[in-house]
């Protein structure tokens, strides 16, 4: 196996292993030794590709990142209306946080504020909450700053619910976005799909 190719698969097992323990018991609480027990390599290997563990961090929080722009923009680019973006988008990432160890943990990590000062969903919520109101999507006299900080809340409250078991995230989250929607907007029976 070529040398980039090998260095690239240890890098990759590190994220893999520091997630995993991230994942399990918290960003304080996970130590170097069991990362690299876990990932099976070496102290030097370990330290060729990271400086420590808050770089490891700031690596998974970058993944994290890069897979929500991602996944937001093929959501914006389906040119739906606001808020079936928005229900489509959570859903989405819920499905795949429940499938994904490395997602998992930069989430938890970014709204930690590990190596990042925000999730990365709050000005998403502002901005398509926004367009809702802007389209008469949202109920007469809904304030459109405080919708976006419900939903918000909402998907938070339910990530944070889950946090022992997260493969029910999207179940639960498609749940509560059924419960929501019919008080937040004025005909909600078009989103009802997108919940689902």
């Amino acid at each position: 196996m070529p040398q980039q190719q090998r260095a690239q698969l240890t890098r990759h097992s590190i994220l893999v292993a520091a997630a995993g323990v991230i994942d399990e018991v918290g960003y304080e609480a996970a130590r170097l030794s069991a990362i690299l027990r876990r990932c099976e390599t070496t102290k030097g290997a370990f330290y060729f590709h990271f400086s420590g563990k808050e770089e490891v961090a700031h690596a998974l929080v970058e993944r994290y990142r890069e897979n929500l722009t991602e996944l937001s923009e093929r959501w914006y680019q389906r040119a739906q209306d606001p808020m079936a973006t928005l229900v489509g988008l959570t859903c989405d990432t819920a499905r795949r946080l429940e499938e994904d160890v490395l997602l998992r943990a930069g989430l938890v990590l970014a709204c930690n504020h590990v190596g990042t000062d925000t999730d990365g969903w709050e000005s998403l919520f502002d901005d398509l909450v926004g367009r809702a109101a802007e389209r008469g999507q949202l109920r007469p006299g809904a304030d459109p700053a405080a919708a976006a900080r419900l939903c918000y809340a909402m998907v938070v409250g339910t990530n944070l619910l889950v946090a022992g078991d997260p493969h029910r995230l999207a179940a639960r989250l498609e749940e509560s976005w059924r419960v929501l929607l019919p008080g937040l907007l004025a005909d909600s029976s078009r989103l009802a799909a997108a919940a689902r």
